[in-house]
């Protein structure tokens, strides 16, 4: 057969077959890279072919990228445009329709769905798009045609803010694609109400990933007061409050962060029961112990430490010190709660940086649960990270 398609073999001792069972990704060490190749424009759409010239995938393919080829379709008949995207995002839809009540959740979680490089957070008809990949970038005007096809009437933003985009030079901006968005969006979960700023918030404006453990840290929380230290817009501490804490008080860096938390304070009905504290997170933990403050729950839910490998010792080391450090805020016989979301710490060296953190902070405990993210948060089966998000919660003595 046939097609318009560029090609991109692999090398002779490389093996394809990793593909063929399932892995979405081509390295650039396993493909044949030439003048030819190097020519190819960023993000188009190729035949991955093996050494004997037979059909792997289509793939879109990047000169630039350690990860040279992304796998779309293992059919070469199948044209991949507006129609093959409305196919991925009603397939998508329709499991998370499942699994809420309210049409608030992540839509498409890249390879995971089949998209990859492409995030869609949904918050009712507000579509909040992050194309973190060239291929999905040139096709921007179908997937713009494909969630109104699917969806009626979707205010589309494009959010182009993150480290991932910068990797496959793509630039930084965010625009209202469809329809029009007047403020934040408030976003109802575990009885609490969260104000979105899908235009100007951190990622999308809002981290579904950690819904289900918002929800057992509340449970932890119930008749007692909660540190929530990286706050964002009040993940924990709002769900805690919304679970029966007497009091949560929010610790972030970003005074608009905290600024929309204290708006979801008051639209939960919580707002006396709730505190911000601005600054460096290390600085105010610091400053509490050194006033001896104490809570019954501190939540610690740092931003990436260890976003790559490169980064992963350093980031571990500042995973130890966040886990010594949150421990001496926690009363005896009280919770310590300590997420992770860098795609290189795997859970076994995350939980053993947090153990030896706890440890040096003169504390010993017992883990009562371990969380991942949400069911609208799939884990691709042969790609390690999709399962980004650790959470440890320990009770200390």
């Amino acid at each position: 057969m046939t097609d318009n398609r560029p090609e991109l073999r692999f090398r002779p001792n490389k093996s394809p077959q990793r593909i063929r069972h399932g892995f979405p990704w081509a390295y650039d060490n396993e493909v044949v890279t030439d003048r030819r190749t190097k020519k190819i424009a960023p993000g188009t759409i190729v035949d991955l072919l093996d050494n004997e010239r037979n059909f792997v995938a289509q793939a879109a393919f990047h000169p630039d990228s350690k990860i040279a080829a992304r796998v779309l379709e293992r059919d070469r008949a199948v044209q991949i445009d507006a129609k093959w995207l409305e196919a991925k995002l009603r397939f998508a839809r329709d499991h998370r329709d499942r699994m809420f009540d309210t049409p608030f959740y992540r839509l498409i979680h890249a390879e995971a769905d089949g998209l990859p490089g492409l995030i869609i957070d949904r918050f009712g008809d507000v579509f909040a798009v992050q194309p973190n990949a060239a291929w999905i970038e040139n096709l921007l005007p179908a997937l713009q045609n494909a969630l109104k096809a699917v969806f009626d009437a979707p205010v589309i933003i494009k959010n182009a803010s993150g480290r991932a985009r910068g990797l496959e030079g793509l630039s930084e901006e965010t625009v209202v694609m469809e329809g029009s968005v007047d403020g934040p969006i408030p976003v109802q979960m575990n009885g609490a109400t969260y104000m979105a700023d899908v235009l100007g918030g951190q990622k999308t404006g809002l981290f579904y990933d950690q819904r289900p453990n918002h929800a057992f840290a509340a449970k932890l929380a119930k008749g007692g007061d909660v540190l929530d230290v990286f706050s964002h817009v009040g993940g924990f501490s709002l769900a805690a409050l919304a679970g029966g804490a007497t009091r949560a008080t929010a610790v972030d860096g970003s005074a608009a962060a905290l600024e929309l938390a204290t708006k979801g304070a008051a639209a939960s009905g919580y707002e006396a029961a709730f505190d911000t504290i601005k600054g460096d997170a290390f600085e105010v933990m610091t400053k509490l112990a050194d006033e001896g403050r104490s809570f019954d729950v501190v939540v610690c839910d740092p931003p990436a430490f260890a976003p790559a490998k490169p980064a992963l010792q350093a980031g571990l080391r500042a995973y130890e010190k966040v886990a010594r450090m949150g421990a001496a805020l926690v009363r005896p016989g009280s919770y310590l709660v300590l997420c992770s979301c860098s795609h290189a710490a795997d859970l076994s060296s995350f939980r053993q940086a947090s153990l030896r953190g706890v440890g040096k902070g003169g504390r010993t405990g017992q883990i009562v649960y371990t969380g991942f993210a949400g069911e609208d948060h799939p884990v691709h089966p042969q790609l390690a990270e999709t399962a980004y998000l650790k959470s440890i919660f320990l009770r200390l003595e």
